[in-house]
């Protein structure tokens, strides 16, 4: 079965809860920051790890991010489809040797990406034009593991998604979001507070392009998975 490690309350599943329903594959959601148990990576056809409010290597405060980096360690191993999404993404880096970094590229908003040569070969980003939108919320940043292969940048931050091992992929950017969660997020600084309406409506603004090639990505990861067949639409 497909799994979801949510690692803060404040950052769901989101949209693609309704692209998974609308694919027809069967998931689950697993609270790692309640401490609940995970999964074994054997018994995972593929692992999702979205984001949250903390770091990488925030693990005294928040020590169910061991059993979360354990998680991630044994899908590389075991070779097991994985996809990174912002801290899900710095936490592959940082596990296979990747610099997480502070304050260095933060981005946020709904803003533009390039794919590199790279990228426009990857599996995952078939289908998706060169340049989209995507949302961006982050302070910390990744540098590429060992090994990795850049596949997106932009001018505001170099590495926005890079591959590893042929299955294991880290985005920097968020392409599950929502409105709601946008205002959710927009609430954790005065800074971001006063501009919640600019940023609902940058949005809205690139919604349709946004969604359509985050669902894609995820089909696209889906695919790479064996979770959906290659004959499906």
């Amino acid at each position: 079965m497909l799994t979801i490690i949510q690692n803060d309350p404040e950052v769901p599943l989101s949209n693609y809860a309704d692209a998974l329903a609308c694919f027809g594959v069967p998931y689950r959601v697993v609270p790692a920051y309640r401490g609940d148990a995970l999964p074994s990576a054997l018994d995972c056809r593929a692992v999702v790890v979205l984001g949250g409010a903390i770091g990488v290597h925030d693990t005294q405060a928040y020590p169910f991010l061991n059993r979360v980096k354990a998680c991630i360690t044994a899908c590389l191993q075991t070779e097991t489809p994985y996809l990174g999404l912002c801290l899900g993404g710095q936490l592959l880096a940082d596990l296979t040797g990747g610099q997480v970094v502070s304050n260095r590229w933060e981005e946020h908003g709904t803003l533009p990406i390039d794919l590199t040569a790279a990228g426009g070969a990857s599996p995952l980003f078939h289908g998706i034009p060169t340049t989209f939108p995507t949302f961006q919320w982050h302070h910390d940043s990744f540098d590429l593991p060992t090994g990795g292969t850049l596949l997106a940048s932009s001018s505001a931050c170099s590495h926005q998604a890079f591959s590893l091992q042929g299955k294991a992929f880290g985005l920097q950017f968020h392409p599950e979001m929502v409105e709601s969660v946008i205002v959710d997020w927009c609430r954790w600084a005065p800074d971001t507070s006063k501009e919640t309406n600019r940023f609902l409506s940058e949005f809205t603004a690139k919604k349709t392009a946004y969604m359509t090639a985050s669902w894609q990505i995820l089909e696209n990861f889906l695919r790479i998975a064996g979770v959906l067949p290659d004959n499906q639409a």
